[in-house]
């Protein structure tokens, strides 16, 4: 069974994606950048824009009934890898216990304003 998750951003429904898509035990989550949908706005500095991210990433997770606990791998990219470090204890506190698999990439991103995207693939815990 397939399901898509939307947060109800502009980017979605612009460039014709879903925040999240879930495929039986799987969900996998786009990658997400520090906007708050609410507002629009994002902040300048790259460790609030990982909290942020990391909220909405859990919004989406919560939308297609998972957790963070079920995050299996974790992919950062990062215009600037100067930022990578100031990033680790956001990092820690949303997968600290959690541990996925995880890869950090160096590129570009579609907005400046943007200084962090993370996608993440969760797997259904069994009970």
């Amino acid at each position: 069974m397939r399901k898509l998750i939307s947060s109800g951003s502009t980017f979605e429904s612009d460039i014709g994606y879903s925040r999240a898509v879930v495929d039986g035990e799987w969900c996998f989550v786009s990658g997400t950048t520090g906007f708050d949908y609410s507002d629009m706005t994002i902040s300048d500095q790259v460790a609030v824009q990982a909290d942020q991210t990391f909220k909405n990433i859990v919004a989406a997770l919560e939308k297609a009934e998972f957790t963070m606990a079920d995050v299996v791998r974790v992919h950062y990219l990062f215009p600037n890898v100067d930022d990578f470090k100031t990033c680790w204890p956001v990092m820690k506190k949303y997968l600290g216990e959690v541990r996925p698999a995880a890869m950090m990439f160096v590129a570009g991103l579609a907005d400046p304003r943007m200084k962090i995207e993370i996608e993440v693939t969760a797997k259904k815990r069994s009970s």
